[in-house]
């Protein structure tokens, strides 16, 4: 599941990319690789891709130990911000989703988070609840590019919310 960039300590950290992919075609690599084409496009430091297998992330017990297995926790608070991948963001579905697990522990290790979904129905008390900064809407390889330079620009920004 670790595909990203060993941090060290006291270096600086980029974005950790988590989550099963946007699905319609594109796989989890290909949908995190193109995001952090985008990010690093614009000058932002090189992301931690963390890789979840959808057929595993499905199920909270195997999502809970690929995220063990790969020491999410520990690269998570390294990070500068988490983004997340995922095909869709549903109220009916959303307390057992990934994107869910991967926003509540960013909230609780202080770490902005974003999302970014092929498609989303949740309102934005729902993204509070989760405390997402942003959530984008992305389809394909080159809008998810997009969206990777567009937070790039947010996080060198220093937003509230983010770590600077």
């Amino acid at each position: 599941m670790r595909s990203g960039t060993a941090k060290i300590a006291g270096m600086p950290a980029g974005p950790l990319l988590a989550g099963t992919g946007l699905g319609g075609g594109l796989t989890a690599e290909e949908s995190l690789t193109a995001l952090s084409r985008g990010l690093l496009a614009e000058g932002a430091e090189q992301p931690d891709i963390c890789l979840l297998p959808a057929a595993r992330a499905r199920e909270e017990i195997a999502l809970r130990a690929l995220l063990a297995e790969g020491d999410f926790d520990a690269r998570l608070h390294v990070a500068r911000a988490l983004v997340i991948c995922e095909p869709r963001l549903s109220p009916r579905t959303l307390a057992r989703s990934v994107a869910f697990e991967l926003a509540t522990r960013a909230r609780q290790g202080g770490v902005p988070a974003f999302a970014v979904v092929r498609a989303s129905g949740i309102d934005s008390f729902a993204a509070r609840i989760l405390d997402l900064q942003e959530i984008a809407l992305a389809d394909d390889v080159r809008s998810l590019r997009a969206v990777g330079r567009t937070l790039a620009r947010v996080l060198s920004a220093g937003r509230p919310g983010t770590r600077t």
